[in-house]
């Protein structure tokens, strides 16, 4: 997937301190969007919108895939964001891609399988990730989409010209990542971080480390105990050469357990080998991950402190009535 270096415009910039997408934009250009941002509004159109159009690249490797003779998964949606002139040559590129939607496709449901209770799941995603429609979710998921919200709406409009459905019992909601804050939107939509979540990224625009940076922080506060977090970074996001997997796993070690996740880098190669692929070791523009949330949420947190609060009281009260 094309590495995208700048993000949707907005009206105004918000904190770096809450937002995620305030993140994707330096210094420089955040202030340049201000003072063009209508101009900027009236200018984009489907053709010059970068994270539009590489969405639309992911779902025509998703689209090239399915019409394989022996496809790693089947995507009948994918078809529908594609335009009839496009052509795609990447073969290399959506080998890997591919391998990597099935290996996050597979490790959803399987996770997502063995969750008691409601079943919540979080996309980090292009805004045109069809996982919710095409993925055999078990009843009561409710999935979360954090997008580009001008992607999604597009995407929610091709999905519902052709009739998809999300499987019945579930519910699908979304979060435009241009939001302030993510976190506290999450919380209204629903989300308990009492509950097992399962969080997934893949084709988020990230643009700086500190903008992922900020993404482990969402996740890691809301992320029970125990909870994965798995899916695609770009790889120029390493500090080191990549390439070096010692290197790089060391510093993916100590970006993650930073905030609180013992992370694996998993090979793309022996992820193919499994599935009867041949892909070229190495050879990836991304770095593809699973990651165990080793902290409490802050809901944990706070239940615990009421609790711990709860009981000293009555041991207070306890204690009174005695003397």
């Amino acid at each position: 997937m094309e590495l995208l270096r700048f993000a949707t415009a907005t009206a105004t910039a918000s904190p770096p301190s809450t937002s995620i997408a305030a993140l994707f934009l330096s210094n420089t250009q955040r202030k340049k969007k201000q003072r063009n941002a209508c101009s900027i509004r009236a200018q984009l159109s489907d053709e010059n919108d970068p994270l539009l159009q590489s969405a639309i690249n992911s779902a025509s490797l998703r689209f090239q895939e399915t019409r394989r003779p022996d496809p790693l998964f089947v995507d009948p949606y994918a078809g529908c964001f594609v335009l009839p002139h496009t052509r795609m040559d990447l073969e290399n590129k959506s080998k890997h891609y591919c391998i990597a939607t099935k290996f996050v496709d597979d490790k959803l449901l399987r996770t997502v399988n063995h969750m008691d209770g409601l079943k919540q799941v979080v996309l980090l995603s292009d805004g045109m990730d069809t996982r919710p429609y095409r993925l055999n979710w078990p009843s009561s998921t409710i999935i979360f989409d954090i997008s580009p919200k001008r992607v999604f709406q597009k995407a929610a409009e091709k999905l519902n010209g052709i009739g998809a459905k999300i499987p019945r019992r579930c519910l699908l909601l979304h979060v435009p990542l241009e939001l302030p804050n993510i976190q506290e939107t999450l919380v209204t939509k629903g989300f308990n971080g009492n509950r097992p979540s399962i969080w997934a990224i893949q084709g988020l625009p990230v643009m700086t480390l500190a903008s992922f940076e900020e993404i482990l922080l969402t996740v890691s506060g809301m992320a029970m105990k125990g909870c994965l977090f798995l899916g695609e970074l770009p790889a120029w996001l390493a500090e080191t050469e990549f390439g070096n997997k010692s290197s790089t796993q060391e510093w993916m070690n100590n970006l993650f357990m930073s905030n609180g996740f013992k992370v694996e880098m998993i090979s793309y190669d022996e992820v193919a080998k499994r599935l009867g692929k041949v892909v070229k070791p190495g050879d990836s523009e991304n770095i593809l991950f699973v990651a165990e949330q080793l902290r409490c949420s802050d809901d944990q947190m706070e239940a615990w402190r009421r609790e711990l609060q709860r009981v000293e009281e009555d041991g207070d009260e306890e204690g009174f009535e005695e003397l």
